[in-house]
């Protein structure tokens, strides 16, 4: 195949200083040796649906965990779906399972966080917490909690079953003001459409009184039984706020982006600030958080197509807030298969993934020798200023349309400039769900987008 000057300089370039991976302990050193001093370290995916992709970040956060102290993991989940797991690692129900945990991500799309490589993971990390508690050791177990909004009816009920223990006539004040949302508490997007049609009346006033008297409470709440416990009223606190956000959201997601994007990864950022806050206060010292997430919200969305869009996410607000102490690391492939639906609330398939265009950073790693490798994007050296040229780069969510993939699924970065560091593995496989659908099996080698990412 003809290759330009530019392009072959790039991947002379990146053959002489990639790192193989080659399936070694000592594989993500420069990883953790350059997040170890910092307390944020964002983990990406170049897919919702990529079985590398949740093995490699589960690796890297073990050792980050055991080598350097971190704290907790903080993912692109729903927070009372993560906050199950969050008890099952911290050994809060003995007889809780690590499938039961996982039972609770019931919502689209289930295999994302109910699949067999965070099944180990959380075995893992229960396990890890238990030696400690063993050991006697005054360590707080490391926890695992969730960024997302999209849970309002199941935040909205945990909420209640919070006040009907610590404040009984409260609970009923709450049940009457969520109430409010009828049927559509069910249904969020139903909700926002019949709002942008006028046919419904807006629960927003309603919904803030509930989030604005539980917060008044809070002392109350968190000594009423004579030993201030701050985990469990932090997690009602959460679920309201995301109750109060989640009905904005849903209220502009008819509008179209950038409004509904900017509104959700705010979100994110705010519950990912708000929890280190609530760590640290318990911890006596800075909190330290990994984060899982999509590529598209943890790298720097300034140095992508989106910034002309007038959005941003996570991995912006937190370089933008706390600068180096963030490491952002990405992850791409070329080939291979994904676990990916057709149409939202559609079941998961096992999809092809087309070949990468050739005007992406896909395609320039795909001509490279090496199969696996780390790209240490933050080094002055040649690579990096050969990578500097903006170029495509392919985004994969909960849904695939290859026969779309240029409009679907493609935007243009400046890699060095979003990520720290990024992972290429040419040919990935499909994550495996829990609870696998007959179309999994079957595979589909057309359609597919990345809404919802």
């Amino acid at each position: 195949m003809y290759r330009t000057d530019a392009e072959t300089a790039a991947i002379v370039a990146i053959e002489s200083q990639a790192w193989l991976l080659e399936g070694r302990l000592d594989d993500y050193d420069r990883i953790i040796e350059a997040a170890r001093d910092r307390h944020f370290a964002l983990l990406g995916e170049a897919s919702h649906g990529t079985a590398e992709f949740y093995r490699i970040r589960a690796e890297i956060t073990m050792r980050l965990i055991e080598e350097a102290g971190y704290d907790a993991v903080a993912v692109e989940a729903d927070w009372p779906d993560a906050y199950e797991i969050n008890r099952y690692v911290s050994a809060q129900h003995p007889d809780m399972s690590a499938e039961s945990a996982l039972k609770r991500f019931e919502r689209f799309p289930t295999w994302m966080w109910a699949n067999e490589e965070v099944l180990h993971f959380i075995r893992w990390l229960h396990e890890h917490n238990m030696a400690t508690i063993r050991k006697g050791s005054r360590d707080r177990p490391v926890g695992f909690y969730g960024l997302d909004l999209y849970s309002m009816a199941t935040s909205a009920h945990a909420v209640i079953e919070y006040l009907a223990i610590h404040d009984p006539a409260a609970a009923q004040r709450a049940r009457k003001r969520y109430g409010c949302l009828g049927d559509f508490i069910h249904r969020p997007q139903a909700y926002g459409k019949a709002m942008d049609f006028g046919l419904t009346k807006s629960c927003e006033h309603a919904i803030t009184a509930q989030l604005i008297e539980l917060r008044h409470k809070a002392w109350r709440y968190m000594s009423d039984t004579g030993i201030v416990d701050g985990d469990e009223y932090f997690c009602a606190e959460q679920n309201a706020k995301l109750v109060r956000n989640a009905e904005h959201y849903y209220r502009t997601m008819f509008h179209g982006r950038p409004g509904s994007w900017n509104l959700r990864d705010r979100h994110m950022f705010e519950t990912l600030g708000e929890l280190r806050q609530h760590l640290s206060a318990k911890l006596g010292r800075e909190a330290r958080i990994v984060v899982w997430a999509h590529n598209s919200h943890l790298g720097n969305a300034a140095a992508t197509d989106m910034a002309k869009r007038g959005e941003f996410n996570i991995g912006q607000l937190v370089r933008e807030s706390h600068g180096s102490d963030a490491l952002l690391v990405g992850f791409s492939t070329s080939t291979g298969e994904v676990t990916a639906a057709s149409e939202w609330d559609m079941p998961a398939a096992r999809k092809i993934v087309r070949k990468p265009l050739r005007e992406s950073y896909e395609w320039l790693f795909h001509q490279v020798r090496l199969k696996a490798f780390l790209l240490d994007l933050g080094a002055d050296t040649s690579m990096t200023d050969l990578l500097l040229e903006p170029r495509l780069e392919r985004a994969i969510g909960v849904i695939y349309r290859p026969e779309s993939e240029r409009q679907s699924h493609y935007f243009h970065a400046c890699l060095p400039e979003q990520f720290d560091f990024l992972i290429h593995i040419d040919e990935t496989k499909a994550v495996r769900p829990l609870h696998i659908p007959a179309a999994w099996h079957r595979g589909e080698l057309d359609e597919t987008w990345p809404t919802g990412l």
